[in-house]
């Protein structure tokens, strides 16, 4: 009998390998904790409690998105429709605020939640990839929401409403204690339930799932429409911040920043895998670096530029890491 040894990889190789798959995991963490030390030294007054403060209220309603954009490309899928469908809840709000906060917010919610619909019977039922499907509702839900609101900026007087984007709870800003509630939310619902489960499953292999007998039409609807109620959620905060209704203006862009978050977060955009707090602290990646570079004086055009070339780093490292 003939024993076959096989040699051992040469332990510089070993660590090449397993270096994608620990800035995968761990990269977005190491990157946060280097900001915040670089700010400690060379950033005046930015890890004060007020600017400290402030950089979470701005990055809250970003997350809030994220966390919806998350689920879907888990499923293999992305929404480009979630800044329209911001603008489309901003418009709402001040048509029925009349009858209260809670009809005005459900009414915003509640048209998140059929443009979701939408989207996900568009996905799932007619098969149109999730590109396309949702780059009809980011074009067309603005368009809507500015019919909606007669092309205007509305003035936010409602105490009820503003008190969301100003009022704290043990000195935790309102903001940011909702998205915090909602990603321990999110992440309960991927990792401790049937339904999250079955995203995962359907991200990894839906042809599979679908044989398996899992309800794919059903999970895919409702992964977007979870991403669009979030979504609305985030623009009637950002309206209470802000204190105004403009849907020209309020979300734009926003599908990029959640997306970016999330695949910086390590979730990668093939499917299969949610990482929540990745999200998360891809979130606070992004809001601490375009904050340091203004705070030296650096132009938004730079913090662009730095995003793009994090987002391209962490697409290259998610695909090496797959190809081993």
């Amino acid at each position: 009998m003939t024993t076959q040894v096989t040699a051992a990889p040469p332990v510089g190789a070993a660590a090449r390998r397993s270096a994608p798959a620990w800035f995968q995991e761990y990269g977005v963490y190491a990157a946060v904790a280097a900001l915040l030390l670089f700010n400690a030294f060379f950033t005046e007054h930015f890890l004060t409690v007020d600017n400290l403060r402030t950089q979470l209220i701005q990055v809250a309603p970003i997350v809030i998105v994220a966390l919806g954009m998350a689920l879907v490309i888990g499923t293999e899928g992305v929404d480009l429709s979630v800044g329209s469908v911001m603008a489309l809840g901003t418009a709402l709000l001040p048509l029925y605020l009349g009858y209260g906060l809670v009809p005005a917010l459900l009414i915003a919610l509640l048209a998140g939640a059929v443009v979701g619909a939408v989207n996900g019977a568009l996905v799932s039922v007619v098969g149109l990839q999730p590109i396309v499907a949702t780059l009809a509702l980011f074009v067309g839900g603005r368009g809507l929401a500015l019919v909606v609101a007669d092309g205007r900026l509305k003035q936010i007087v409602n105490p009820d409403l503003l008190s969301l984007g100003t009022g704290s709870v043990l000195g935790i800003p309102l903001v940011v204690l909702i998205a915090v509630v909602l990603a321990f939310a999110v992440a309960f619902l991927v990792h401790r339930t049937t339904f999250g489960r079955q995203v995962v499953a359907i991200g990894g292999n839906r042809s599979a799932a679908a044989l398996s007998g899992l309800p794919v039409k059903r999970v895919l609807t409702g992964v977007y429409i979870l991403c669009g109620v979030l979504a609305a959620l985030a623009g009637v905060l950002a309206t209470a911040r802000l204190t105004a209704s403009d849907p020209s203006s309020l979300g734009t862009l926003m599908e990029l920043s959640a997306i970016t978050a999330v695949v910086v977060g390590g979730t990668p955009l093939s499917g299969g895998s949610i990482r929540v707090l990745g999200t998360v602290a891809g979130a606070l990646l992004m809001q601490l670096l375009r904050a340091t570079l203004v705070k030296h004086d650096l132009p938004d055009s730079t913090a662009q530029i730095a995003q793009a070339v994090i987002i391209i780093a962490a697409v290259y490292v998610a695909r090496e890491r797959r190809s081993r």
